[in-house]
């Protein structure tokens, strides 16, 4: 009572459960992190603070972009002649980390472009600029204590 038809389909459905069950699921790629940070803070203890977490951030995601927008008191970190943090700066700009400075604080406080450090880019309002960033899906962390 062997049919041959009978014995070839339950050795295909035998195959095709286990090929079902060996194949690993595809992970999803994974998005990289966006980050904009606002400092307002013209302490230099928060400026050094800034720069940890930077390390802290790229060292446990790497593909992570890190944008800080820094306006008010906090143009201070940019300003060649008060920042104390220019060389972490420059290591930070070199792995992709962004700094920009507010175009109204330094209109405010008579600051010219000269006198800020050239790892530095602009934007006309600090505020609004996190605010797009925000509305395009960043996560926004504000520095400082």
């Amino acid at each position: 009572m062997k049919n041959p038809f009978i014995l070839m389909l339950l050795l295909l459905l035998s195959v095709s459960a286990n090929a079902q069950t060996t194949k690993k699921p595809l992970k999803k790629a994974k998005k990289p992190h966006q980050i904009v940070f606002q400092l307002s803070n013209a302490d230099p203890e928060v400026h050094k603070g800034l720069m940890k977490q930077f390390g802290h951030i790229l060292e446990a995601a790497p593909d992570t972009k890190i944008e800080v927008v820094c306006h008010g008191p906090g143009l201070d970190m940019l300003v060649k002649d008060k920042t104390t943090v220019n060389d972490k700066i420059g290591e930070f700009k070199s792995r992709g980390v962004k700094f920009f400075a507010c175009e109204n604080t330094m209109k405010q406080k008579n600051i010219d472009k000269a006198a800020i450090i050239p790892e530095a880019d602009y934007v006309t309002a600090g505020i609004i600029y996190i605010v797009e960033r925000q509305e395009q899906g960043w996560s926004y962390i504000k520095s400082g204590f």
